[in-house]
């Protein structure tokens, strides 16, 4: 009973490289799959129900930025992959380490308790229950949809971009967008297509960052040193290159959000400025009011839509958990470094941020930090200076940010990673 025994609940980015990390800390472990393959969002058409990958999703930061450390994507790979290249490096990547035998698929957990003895009960659907030393919850944050609440009825058809697949049933269609993140980007732009019209309503626009700057991908001139430069700095380079590159975002039709670039979570598009331009993509702002089939937006104008989509972002769920027990209120999780509960020891989270870059190169150091934990070769705070981590950092988080519930999970991407790379060698 003393020996560590780890539950994985997940086998999407996170947790196959939470189970190749315990594997290779020799911490024997169990990882429960409620679909019958991995690969969790980056599956397209996923049985676990989950994924929110539509057809012709590509990956929004460069595969250099996106691989795990031991095992590089292929040279033939393009630099922004679709999801069946991402998929395929998974399957490779869990063939490499030998991880698939350890892997129970069609599991899905029912239930995670605490006992009295500080250990967890895992109740998984059609098996025996199993008590475990440790619990790692790498469920993902993208697949519990978020509605928002209008003044009104629509009579037409509302579906939330989860549910998005494919461009088949919007020909010659009015379609109203809601929201301006990457997905609801990549959705407007497809449709323009096929759809009578598109329109995208954001509340307050976004920074749209195309996915190269000066030939190469964006996110690689966000690498050190400039990454590790002051914020103002950061962002005074960034949209010296934005201007250098594609001008005012105003010239082509799209309001300047009210807060500076880095101070929101930007929109990665290589095509909406160029869709706004040529009028294939519209923009409205909030909706005031939803009557039958028209529209009211706060500008007071009105307009007649077919199919409305909300691209409004998910919330971050944990249905295995009593309420009570764990709860992410407004999508905020107060753990030390975004994976240790400060109350709970030995429950961990592996892939619940939000970064400007990849979370799976991320999650791979967070799950060889968990490793060293439980074995005992790298220590944590005690409750109250964990607790005080997590107040410190959210008042940064949201004096940068804002208070927004799309934000609490941020993270900036290499000072993150060079505090998780401290934090593994601190032994």
């Amino acid at each position: 009973m003393n020996s560590p025994k780890v539950c994985i609940i997940g086998a999407g980015a996170s947790g196959i490289t939470t189970a190749k990390a315990m594997k290779s800390a020799g911490i024997a472990f169990d990882c429960y799959e409620a679909g019958s393959k991995i690969g969790g969002n980056w599956l397209y058409m996923n049985d676990n129900g989950m994924s929110s990958s539509y057809r012709s999703l590509h990956i929004n930061t460069s595969k250099q930025l996106m691989e795990y450390s031991d095992f590089p994507m292929p040279k033939e790979y393009p630099d922004y992959p679709s999801h069946r290249y991402i998929y395929e490096y998974f399957e490779n990547y869990v063939d490499h380490f030998q991880i698939r035998e350890h892997i129970q698929f069609n599991s899905l957990v029912e239930k995670v308790e605490k006992l009295d003895n500080h250990r967890f009960m895992v109740y998984v659907q059609g098996k025996e229950p199993q008590e475990y030393s440790d619990v790692i919850v790498a469920n993902g944050h993208h697949w519990q949809p978020k509605y928002p609440q209008f003044e009104g009825e629509f009579s037409g058809e509302i579906t939330h971009a989860h549910d998005y697949k494919t461009y088949e049933g919007f020909e010659n269609k009015k379609v109203l967008i809601v929201g301006i993140g990457n997905s609801a980007v990549d959705i407007a732009c497809e449709l323009t297509t096929v759809a009578e019209s598109v329109t995208i309503s954001t509340r307050s626009g976004a920074h749209i960052l195309p996915k190269y700057l000066f030939g190469i991908p964006t996110d690689h001139l966000s690498k050190p040193p400039l990454a590790y430069a002051p914020l103002g700095v950061q962002i005074s380079i960034l949209k010296l290159a934005l201007w250098l590159n594609v001008g005012n975002q105003k010239n082509y039709g799209l309001p300047t959000p009210k807060r500076e670039i880095l101070k929101e979570h930007p929109t990665i598009s290589q095509e909406l400025l160029n869709k706004i331009g040529h009028g294939k993509i519209k923009i409205k702002p909030n909706i005031s009011k939803l009557n039958g089939k028209n529209v009211l937006f706060t500008d007071q104008s009105t307009q007649e839509f077919d199919h409305i989509i909300y691209a409004t972002g998910y919330s971050v769920s944990f249905p295995f958990f009593d309420k009570n027990f764990i709860h992410a209120e407004n999508n905020e999780l107060s753990l030390y470094e975004f994976v240790v509960h400060p109350r709970h020891r030995g429950l961990y989270f592996v892939g619940l941020i939000q970064p400007l870059g990849a979370v799976m190169p991320l999650a791979e150091l967070q799950a060889k930090w968990i490793g060293k934990i439980i074995n005992k070769e790298a220590s944590v705070p005690d409750e109250q200076d964990m607790q005080s981590w997590f107040m410190k950092n959210r008042k940064k988080m949201k004096d940068r940010f804002g208070d927004s519930s799309r934000h609490t999970l941020e993270v900036d991407f290499f000072p993150y990673k060079k505090t998780l790379m401290k934090l593994i060698n601190q032994s």
